[in-house]
């Protein structure tokens, strides 16, 4: 049983630990010696917890033998996505502006889980402030990908994705602003939930949107992922977006199938708006298929364009993450990455007008979806493809192009990610479910229903001792701002001074590389109103 320990199930694993089949710490010491042995690979962790882990594990041990189980998270290894905060443990962000701290406190979702008995690997590795990237420039080397050591792990809950693909840990803690925890399942062949919106707390953890955050778990199966919820799972009034709701349990909720279930598909996202790799086309056709066989009535269904979303969804989380981070671009842009600068410059173009539209657009969308889900009961939709290379990644992308995943983030309802199959070369490819705000444990029986037909689960990425991971070739981070008029040029100069932004020359190439799709989001934002429509950050009963 050792040798396979590390590809136990989070819930296989509570079984055993549960029936004293097998002891927290053996199986503690196993999971850092795989560690030991291959992140030197793939860079999932940036502070590993061995000792903490191991003491634990002792106690947890002592525990269970001792009658007091506390439920299936209880001995079972996790890690933290390094924007949680671990009290005395380092908590880096992923940025060279954070790189020492060393929080006072556990973040809430992290108390919970030591609660619950779970045991703290680590802190895993991050885009910079959850946002961003891969980077080459920042203190620690991107994540790779255990299927390609030459791909990219998805972003920003890069070391999470990473760690769970590579049996590091039965779960992790990510966080998701447009895609964080779903891109990185998707990339790496797992499971990937993103909570609705208030359902789980915030408190502690670095924020990069107050409006669009959200943390939640991922693991091998999107059972494991139910488990972990379990646990975090809970209001908390020190997190203003967290209110009281109903807490199932949604490890028993996924049992009953999807017979009857209407799920709408957003086929036009994937064949119109941004086509679907031929590979990717077919996974997700086979999947539709395998609801159909299930009993689910699937039909298409429309909505906005992803630009749309993506608009509303950039211009609120942009202004906000600028909000955050602004004393330190101001005295210190150099410490920040390229990639983190090149999404967070261009939000000193967004006036206070513009953040209004947007939120006022939100609360039109939030609206919209209303007449959605009384007709459907989920939203089917791609996540992503088989993963690139990590040198081809470039920053001005996020600006470019409408992103699957931020329809979820903006209606505040829960969405999952999950794998629907491989490609020629044997790198896994994802879609994720969304569904309406409070219906979780819908989401997560449609999801785990769909893993077992599919069967895809015992596929694991095969990892080599010894190995080293391919060198990464320099970026080429050149911005070209070819597009950027003399009038445009100028505008955004003067704006990022009344921002009391200080940019050298390279950083201003940066902003000024940007600047015509930021303002380009303004202007379909402005659009004509009623005096009385209102924002989404109106709360209401």
């Amino acid at each position: 049983m050792t040798n396979a320990l590390h590809d136990l199930t989070l819930a296989q694993a509570a079984e055993l630990l549960r029936t004293r089949k097998l002891s927290p710490l053996e199986y503690v010491n196993h999971q850092i010696a795989r560690i030991e042995t291959y992140d030197v690979q793939l860079s999932a962790f940036i502070t590993p917890t061995f000792d903490l882990a191991r003491q634990q594990a002792k106690t947890a041990e002592t525990q269970i033998m001792a009658g007091d189980y506390r439920g299936p998270m209880h001995g079972v290894p996790f890690g933290a996505k390094d924007i949680y905060e671990t009290a005395d443990i380092l908590t880096t962000g992923g940025s060279r502006t954070a790189q020492h701290y060393v929080p006072t406190k556990d973040a809430a979702v992290v108390t919970k889980l030591y609660g619950a008995g779970a045991v703290l690997m680590g802190k895993l590795n991050t885009h910079e402030f959850a946002h961003g990237g891969p980077s080459l420039d920042l203190p620690w080397p991107p994540v790779r990908n255990p299927w390609g050591l030459d791909r990219f792990s998805g972003g920003s809950s890069s070391g999470s994705g990473a760690a769970v693909a590579a049996g590091f840990v039965p779960a992790a803690l990510g966080t998701d602003t447009g895609g964080s925890i779903r891109g990185p399942a998707s990339l790496c062949g797992i499971a990937g939930f993103m909570p609705s919106s208030g359902l789980v707390s915030r408190t502690g953890v670095m924020p990069n949107s107050f409006t669009f955050d959200h943390c939640g778990p991922m693991a091998w199966t999107v059972e494991d992922c139910a488990l972990m919820l379990q646990a975090i799972a809970g209001h908390d009034p020190k997190d203003g977006n967290s209110f009281a709701q109903p807490i199932q349990d949604y490890k028993s909720q996924l049992a009953g199938g999807i017979k009857g279930l209407r799920i709408g598909v957003l086929r036009h996202w994937w064949e119109e708006e941004n086509p679907a790799n031929p590979e990717h086309l077919q996974a997700i056709e086979q999947a539709i298929d395998i609801f159909k066989q299930l009993g689910a009535h699937v039909t298409d269904c429309r909505v906005r364009s992803m630009q749309d979303y993506m608009d509303v969804k950039v211009v609120i989380a942009e202004t906000e993450i600028f909000a955050v981070h602004q004393p330190n671009l101001i005295s210190r842009p150099g410490d920040f990455g390229h990639d983190f600068l090149s999404r967070i410059l261009p939000a000193s173009l967004f006036q206070s007008v513009d953040y209004l539209a947007a939120t006022r657009e939100h609360r039109r969308m939030i609206n919209e979806m209303q007449p959605i889900y009384e007709k459907f009961d989920l939203l089917l939709m791609p996540t992503f493809g088989p993963a690139s290379p990590i040198t081809a990644h470039r920053p001005i992308t996020f600006w470019q192009r409408g992103n699957s995943q931020v329809l979820a983030n903006v209606s505040g309802g829960p969405a999952l990610a999950v794998c629907c199959g491989f490609n020629a070369a044997g790198l896994p490819m994802g879609l994720q479910l969304v569904g309406a705000p409070q219906a979780d444990a819908l989401v997560l029986r449609a999801g785990h229903t769909y893993e077992l037909a599919a069967g895809l689960r015992a596929k694991r990425p095969a990892l080599v001792a010894g190995h080293q991971a391919p060198a990464l070739a320099p970026q080429h981070l050149t911005p070209d701002t070819s597009g950027c008029d003399a009038d445009t040029r100028e505008l955004a100069v003067r704006m990022a001074k009344n921002a009391e932004l200080k940019l050298n020359e390279a950083q201003t190439e940066i902003l000024l590389e940007a600047a015509p799709y930021a303002f380009a989001m303004t202007q379909r934002l402005r659009k004509n109103r009623n005096w009385f429509d209102e924002p989404a950050n109106v709360f209401r009963t």
